[in-house]
C-alpha cells in the first residue's frame, strides 16, 4: 500500500521541498496552504501522517493538529521554526507525535516519519502487541509471553492509551483529562503513582517497551526495536 503524507504549511518553498524528498521516497504527496485547506483535503483523501507548520493564517497547526487527534488516527509531525521548550509543549498538548525544528535535515524527517509509521503499525483496534506483551482493549486483558497479568481498571486505560501512541508524549494533565476525566478532584502526581507501579509490575519481566519521563513535559511509551 502506497503512504499518502500531506503537507500543510504556507511556504510555498517548504511544500516543495517536502513534495520532492517525500515522493522520491515513494510516498504520494497531498498539499495545503493553510488549515482550513488541509481539513478539506482529509476529508476527501486516505492520509496516513501529517506534516503540518504551526504558524498560518486563519487555522493554525496548533488547532489543525487538535482536530486530526479528534477525528482520525494518524501520526502528527509539527514542523516549525518555534524551538522553545514552551513552544514544544504547546505542540504536545495539541496532540503532536513529533516536532522538527526549522531549518531541518530532510534525512531526518524520512528517519521520523519512517518511525512513526512503524510504531502506528503496533496497533489494531483492538490488541496491541508490545514484543512479549499483548494489551487487549476490548477483554481487558494483559499477558506476557502468554501468562495473563492482573492491571487495576486506572492502570490498565493508563497503558493502552500510552501504548496505543507509542513514541507519543502525553502531559500529565491530558492523562488526567484522558483517564481520570474532567471531574477528578486529585492532582497530576496520581500519574507519577501509576506510572510507577506499571514499572514496577513489568519490571524484567518483559522486553517490548519502555515508560519514559520527559522531563517538563509527561510521558511516553517507546517501543524497543528488536
Amino acid at each position: 500500500m502506497r503512504i499518502h503524507i500531506i503537507a500543510v504549511d504556507d511556504d510555498p518553498h517548504i511544500r516543495e521541498l517536502l513534495r520532492f524528498v517525500l515522493s522520491k521516497e515513494g510516498y504520494r504527496v497531498f498539499e495545503a496552504d493553510n488549515g482550513e485547506a488541509a481539513s478539506v483535503v482529509m476529508e476527501n483523501e486516505q492520509i496516513h501522517l501529517a506534516i503540518v507548520d504551526v504558524m498560518m493564517p486563519g487555522k493554525d497547526g496548533l488547532e489543525l493538529c487538535r482536530e486530526i487527534r479528534t477525528d482520525y488516527d494518524i501520526p502528527v509531525i509539527m514542523l516549525t521554526a518555534k524551538g522553545a521548550i514552551e513552544d514544544k509543549e504547546k505542540g504536545f498538548i495539541s496532540g503532536t507525535d513529533d516536532y522538527l525544528v526549522k531549518p531541518f535535515d530532510p534525512k531526518e524527517l524520512l528517519f521520523r516519519i519512517k518511525a512513526l509509521l512503524r510504531r502506528y503499525r503496533h496497533v489494531s483496534s483492538e490488541a496491541i502487541k508490545l514484543g512479549n506483551v499483548t494489551i487487549d482493549r476490548k477483554s481487558y486483558e494483559v499477558t506476557i509471553n502468554g501468562e495473563p497479568l492482573i492491571l487495576p481498571l486506572r492502570e490498565f486505560e493508563l497503558l493502552s492509551q500510552l501504548a496505543a501512541n507509542p513514541g507519543r508524549i502525553y502531559t500529565r494533565e491530558q492523562l488526567i483529562q484522558l483517564i481520570w476525566g474532567a471531574d477528578f478532584a486529585g492532582d497530576s502526581r496520581t500519574v507519577d503513582v501509576h506510572v510507577k507501579r506499571l514499572r514496577d509490575r513489568f519490571a524484567d519481566r518483559q522486553e517490548g517497551f519502555a515508560i519514559t519521563t520527559i522531563r517538563g513535559l509527561g510521558y511516553k511509551l517507546e517501543v524497543k526495536e528488536g
